[in-house]
């Protein structure tokens, strides 16, 4: 006689909050930081943590033209949101496009909204009810609201949680944007899932943890021959719901322009929340 495994049923708000289906409109940590020390040739090929964590090093060192994708869903709705623009990691600037799709209405405007990263802030515009003006909020200020979000959306804290899988390993090669990438598998611990994550999200984190028994999130990085990373996901499965978060970095080495906007268009905010901020 067969037996089915039974998987905890997670309660539906909890869910929706937790990946903000349904919705409209600083310093890394010293274990981050030390994980980006320099690895051997032969610690590269016999530790493929190490090969991530030199690939993370070596891309922060640089730029590159980024498009990302979050999909998420709760069962009954689904929505993605796109992040698109160039950042530099070395000059600490950046300009992205943020804008929310809804997967079930394709026809309805889309929420969108721009970001600049400059200096200590990052500059949230191209709200029409702003008109021309933007809020700042310092970098360090901004956490993440949602499930596999970064802060702001900033292109720093997904390299700072890759830097952290754990159990990597080698899945092969394959071609991302053309080009021959070495394709490695691994998973993200709770700390990493709720790095500077807001303190109610992470709670309800915990909640998942002990209707589950586990926080399981796989995480994938491909590394072009340079040694740079040229893709990102993270694939957060939660029964019915699910939430898939993947970064493609092209042009590395580009340049990036990202003036701040004129100081008479900027609002101080102390804080910025909801689902195109993160």
């Amino acid at each position: 006689m067969e037996t089915t495994v039974r998987r905890p049923l997670i309660p539906l708000a909890l869910l929706t909050a937790l990946l903000c289906a349904g919705c409209s409109s600083g310093p890394e940590p010293e274990t981050a930081r030390a994980a980006e020390k320099p690895a051997t040739i032969d610690t590269l090929e016999t530790d493929h943590g190490a090969a991530v964590r030199a690939a993370v090093a070596k891309t922060k060192k640089s730029s590159a033209r980024i498009a990302e994708e979050i999909e998420l869903g709760d069962g009954t709705s689904s929505y993605v949101v796109s992040v698109d623009g160039a950042f530099d990691w070395a000059a600490g600037r950046g300009r992205l496009a943020v804008q929310l799709h809804s997967e079930d209405a394709p026809g309805k405007a889309s929420p969108r909204m721009d970001e600049i990263f400059r200096g200590e802030n990052t500059y949230f515009g191209g709200f029409a009810e702003m008109e021309g003006s933007w809020g700042a909020v310092r970098q360090d200020d901004l956490e993440a609201h949602y499930a596999l979000r970064a802060p702001g959306n900033d292109p720093r804290h997904v390299l700072a949680q890759v830097a952290r899988m754990k159990d990597v390993s080698k899945a092969g090669e394959e071609r991302v944007n053309g080009a021959a990438a070495v394709h490695y598998k691994g998973t993200l611990d709770q700390e990493t899932v709720t790095l500077r994550m807001a303190k109610d999200m992470r709670e309800k984190v915990d909640q998942i943890r002990e209707l589950t028994g586990e926080v399981a999130v796989d995480a994938e990085v491909w590394i072009d021959a340079e040694g740079r990373i040229v893709r990102t996901r993270l694939d957060w499965p939660l029964g019915a719901a699910s939430v898939r978060a993947t970064m493609n970095l092209a042009k590395h080495g580009l340049a990036v322009e990202a003036a701040a906007p004129d100081e008479a268009d900027i609002v101080p905010l102390p804080a910025l929340g909801g689902p195109l901020p993160g």
